[in-house]
Protein backbone atom coordinates (compact mmCIF):
# COMPACT_ATOMS: atom_id res chain seq x y z
CA UNK A 1 0.00 0.00 0.00
CA UNK A 2 1.35 3.48 -1.09
CA UNK A 3 1.98 6.25 1.20
CA UNK A 4 -1.21 9.09 1.37
CA UNK A 5 0.39 12.76 1.06
CA UNK A 6 -2.24 15.28 1.42
CA UNK A 7 -1.97 18.45 -1.28
CA UNK A 8 -3.85 21.66 -1.42
CA UNK A 9 -2.63 23.02 -4.79
CA UNK A 10 -2.78 26.76 -5.73
CA UNK A 11 -5.96 28.60 -7.12
CA UNK A 12 -7.95 26.21 -9.43
CA UNK A 13 -5.29 23.58 -8.97
CA UNK A 14 -5.81 19.54 -9.59
CA UNK A 15 -4.36 16.72 -7.67
CA UNK A 16 -3.15 14.77 -10.83
CA UNK A 17 -1.04 17.04 -12.87
CA UNK A 18 2.41 19.18 -11.90
CA UNK A 19 2.86 18.97 -8.53
CA UNK A 20 0.43 16.20 -7.55
CA UNK A 21 1.63 14.38 -10.47
CA UNK A 22 5.29 15.04 -8.94
CA UNK A 23 3.97 13.07 -6.00
CA UNK A 24 2.39 10.16 -7.53
CA UNK A 25 5.98 10.04 -9.66
CA UNK A 26 7.39 9.27 -6.50
CA UNK A 27 5.08 6.35 -5.47
CA UNK A 28 2.64 8.29 -3.26
CA UNK A 29 -1.18 7.99 -3.24
CA UNK A 30 -2.09 11.70 -3.48
CA UNK A 31 -5.05 13.13 -1.44
CA UNK A 32 -6.66 16.86 -0.90
CA UNK A 33 -8.70 19.36 -2.51
CA UNK A 34 -8.91 20.71 -5.69
CA UNK A 35 -8.69 24.28 -5.58
CA UNK A 36 -11.26 24.90 -8.48
CA UNK A 37 -15.21 23.74 -9.69
CA UNK A 38 -17.38 23.18 -5.93
CA UNK A 39 -15.05 23.81 -3.53
CA UNK A 40 -13.70 26.98 -4.84
CA UNK A 41 -17.97 28.06 -4.89
CA UNK A 42 -18.17 27.33 -1.68
CA UNK A 43 -17.01 30.80 1.10
CA UNK A 44 -13.68 30.90 2.17
CA UNK A 45 -14.13 30.08 5.78
CA UNK A 46 -16.16 26.69 4.83
CA UNK A 47 -13.01 25.82 2.41
CA UNK A 48 -11.27 26.35 5.44
CA UNK A 49 -12.87 24.23 7.64
CA UNK A 50 -12.99 21.42 5.46
CA UNK A 51 -9.26 21.29 5.29
CA UNK A 52 -9.34 21.35 8.73
CA UNK A 53 -11.51 18.63 9.45
CA UNK A 54 -9.49 16.71 6.59
CA UNK A 55 -6.80 16.74 8.51
CA UNK A 56 -7.80 15.96 12.19
CA UNK A 57 -10.10 13.33 10.46
CA UNK A 58 -7.39 11.85 8.24
CA UNK A 59 -4.03 13.06 8.21
CA UNK A 60 -2.95 13.19 11.80
CA UNK A 61 -0.34 11.73 12.62
CA UNK A 62 3.58 12.52 13.20
CA UNK A 63 3.97 10.14 9.84
CA UNK A 64 1.42 12.36 7.63
CA UNK A 65 3.01 14.43 5.07
CA UNK A 66 0.65 17.90 4.02
CA UNK A 67 2.19 19.37 0.57
CA UNK A 68 0.53 22.67 0.13
CA UNK A 69 1.67 25.26 -3.14
CA UNK A 70 0.41 29.34 -3.64
CA UNK A 71 -3.18 29.63 -2.59
CA UNK A 72 -3.23 25.76 -1.05
CA UNK A 73 -0.58 27.07 1.62
CA UNK A 74 -2.83 29.77 2.39
CA UNK A 75 -5.67 27.43 2.98
CA UNK A 76 -3.58 25.09 5.69
CA UNK A 77 -2.08 28.33 7.00
CA UNK A 78 -5.80 29.56 7.95
CA UNK A 79 -6.31 26.22 9.67
CA UNK A 80 -3.63 26.35 12.00
CA UNK A 81 -5.52 28.90 14.37
CA UNK A 82 -8.48 26.20 14.46
CA UNK A 83 -5.83 23.24 15.49
CA UNK A 84 -3.46 21.84 17.90
CA UNK A 85 0.57 22.38 16.21
CA UNK A 86 0.52 19.79 13.53
CA UNK A 87 1.74 17.04 13.96
CA UNK A 88 2.95 15.79 10.58
CA UNK A 89 5.33 16.73 8.30
CA UNK A 90 4.78 20.16 6.11
CA UNK A 91 5.57 21.58 3.26
CA UNK A 92 4.54 24.95 1.74
CA UNK A 93 5.66 25.85 -1.93
CA UNK A 94 5.54 29.85 -2.97
CA UNK A 95 3.14 30.04 0.42
CA UNK A 96 0.44 32.90 0.07
CA UNK A 97 0.17 34.64 3.44
CA UNK A 98 -1.84 37.97 2.35
CA UNK A 99 -2.11 40.63 -0.51
CA UNK A 100 1.64 41.25 -2.60
CA UNK A 101 1.66 43.80 -4.72
CA UNK A 102 3.93 44.06 -8.10
CA UNK A 103 4.95 47.83 -8.61
CA UNK A 104 6.65 47.37 -11.70
CA UNK A 105 4.06 45.59 -13.44
CA UNK A 106 1.10 46.89 -11.48
CA UNK A 107 -0.01 43.67 -10.40
CA UNK A 108 -1.73 42.49 -7.36
CA UNK A 109 -3.20 39.93 -5.65
CA UNK A 110 -5.78 39.81 -2.62
CA UNK A 111 -6.81 36.74 -1.08
CA UNK A 112 -9.69 36.00 0.36
CA UNK A 113 -9.60 38.00 3.92
CA UNK A 114 -6.14 39.25 3.61
CA UNK A 115 -5.16 40.38 6.60
CA UNK A 116 -6.55 37.43 8.93
CA UNK A 117 -3.17 35.09 8.57
CA UNK A 118 -1.42 38.52 9.48
CA UNK A 119 -3.48 39.74 12.45
CA UNK A 120 -3.91 35.85 13.62
CA UNK A 121 -0.29 35.88 13.84
CA UNK A 122 0.58 38.68 15.58
CA UNK A 123 -2.67 37.71 18.27
CA UNK A 124 -0.10 34.82 19.12
CA UNK A 125 -2.98 32.29 17.81
CA UNK A 126 -1.16 30.70 14.83
CA UNK A 127 0.59 27.42 16.50
CA UNK A 128 3.57 26.46 14.86
CA UNK A 129 3.09 23.01 13.15
CA UNK A 130 6.34 20.35 14.70
CA UNK A 131 7.77 19.56 11.63
CA UNK A 132 7.80 22.11 8.73
CA UNK A 133 9.46 23.35 5.56
CA UNK A 134 9.13 26.61 3.44
CA UNK A 135 10.58 27.90 -0.22
CA UNK A 136 9.76 30.59 -1.58
CA UNK A 137 11.66 31.98 -4.92
CA UNK A 138 13.67 35.44 -4.69
CA UNK A 139 11.91 36.72 -7.65
CA UNK A 140 8.15 35.76 -6.63
CA UNK A 141 6.04 38.64 -6.65
CA UNK A 142 3.47 36.95 -5.05
CA UNK A 143 4.84 35.08 -2.09
CA UNK A 144 7.82 37.94 -1.50
CA UNK A 145 10.87 36.56 0.23
CA UNK A 146 10.98 39.73 2.60
CA UNK A 147 7.15 39.27 3.24
CA UNK A 148 7.72 35.00 3.49
CA UNK A 149 10.34 35.28 5.72
CA UNK A 150 9.15 37.88 7.78
CA UNK A 151 5.85 36.10 8.70
CA UNK A 152 7.29 32.59 9.09
CA UNK A 153 10.29 34.22 11.74
CA UNK A 154 7.50 35.06 13.74
CA UNK A 155 6.72 31.23 14.06
CA UNK A 156 10.65 30.94 14.03
CA UNK A 157 10.62 28.82 10.67
CA UNK A 158 13.58 29.49 8.49
CA UNK A 159 12.43 29.83 4.64
CA UNK A 160 14.50 28.24 2.05
CA UNK A 161 14.50 31.67 -0.91
CA UNK A 162 15.28 29.92 -4.51
CA UNK A 163 17.74 32.33 -6.33
CA UNK A 164 16.49 33.02 -9.91
CA UNK A 165 12.86 31.88 -8.97
CA UNK A 166 9.88 33.35 -9.52
CA UNK A 167 6.01 31.73 -8.04
CA UNK A 168 6.63 28.75 -10.43
CA UNK A 169 9.74 27.32 -8.31
CA UNK A 170 10.03 24.79 -11.33
CA UNK A 171 9.97 21.02 -11.95
CA UNK A 172 13.68 20.59 -11.81
CA UNK A 173 13.65 22.70 -8.62
CA UNK A 174 10.70 21.11 -6.68
CA UNK A 175 11.40 17.68 -8.12
CA UNK A 176 14.75 17.89 -6.19
CA UNK A 177 13.25 18.78 -3.13
CA UNK A 178 10.38 16.02 -3.12
CA UNK A 179 13.51 13.85 -3.77
CA UNK A 180 14.68 14.87 -0.37
CA UNK A 181 12.06 15.41 1.67
CA UNK A 182 9.95 12.58 0.99
CA UNK A 183 12.97 10.06 2.60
Amino acid sequence: MSEVVYYLPGWAGRLNTGLGQGLMDRGFDVSGRETRDEFRDLPFLEQVQLVANDLQNYFWTPESKVVANSFGAYLFLNTLPQLPPYVGKVLLLSPIIGTFEDETTARTFEPPYPERLKQLLNEGKIPRPMNIEVHTGSEDWQSSPAGVTSFFSKLEVPVTIAEGRGHMLGADYVGDLLDQWVK
